[in-house]
């Protein structure tokens, strides 16, 4: 299962990503991230990884595209910060800091929830 729940706040809309990122779901994250960057130019855009369970080489490969982009990628958690890490010196760039530091700066309003069963 994966569900992505999508916080606009100011200049900045961030993606709160849970579950796993593999196969179709992969598919669904990148249209989720297409459709709102198409509809929220000038925003800067956040992809919290904390709740992931687990990445497939294509969810890798989206991340990787994402962060090239310029999405921040943050993660505090144990499984992901090292994806993170090797994510951003690949791309050259410094590593994201903990999605705590980002919560915060985030309403509830406007949350939109994605959600894909299976396994």
């Amino acid at each position: 299962m994966l569900r992505v729940t999508v916080e606009e706040k100011d200049d900045q809309i961030v993606f709160r990503v849970e579950g796993k990122l593999k196969g179709p779901w992969v598919t669904e994250l990148e249209r989720c991230w297409r459709s709102t960057t198409d509809h929220g130019p000038g925003k800067t855009f956040v992809v919290d990884l904390d709740d992931m369970d687990f990445v497939d080489d294509q969810g890798k490969a989206l991340l990787r595209q994402m962060a090239e982009a310029g999405v921040e990628l943050i993660a505090s958690g144990l499984m992901m910060r090292p994806l993170v890490e090797k994510i951003t010196a690949a791309n050259g760039m410094n590593s994201m800091g903990d999605a705590s530091e980002h919560s915060s700066k985030h309403s509830s309003k406007g949350d939109t929830q994605i959600e894909q069963g299976g396994t």
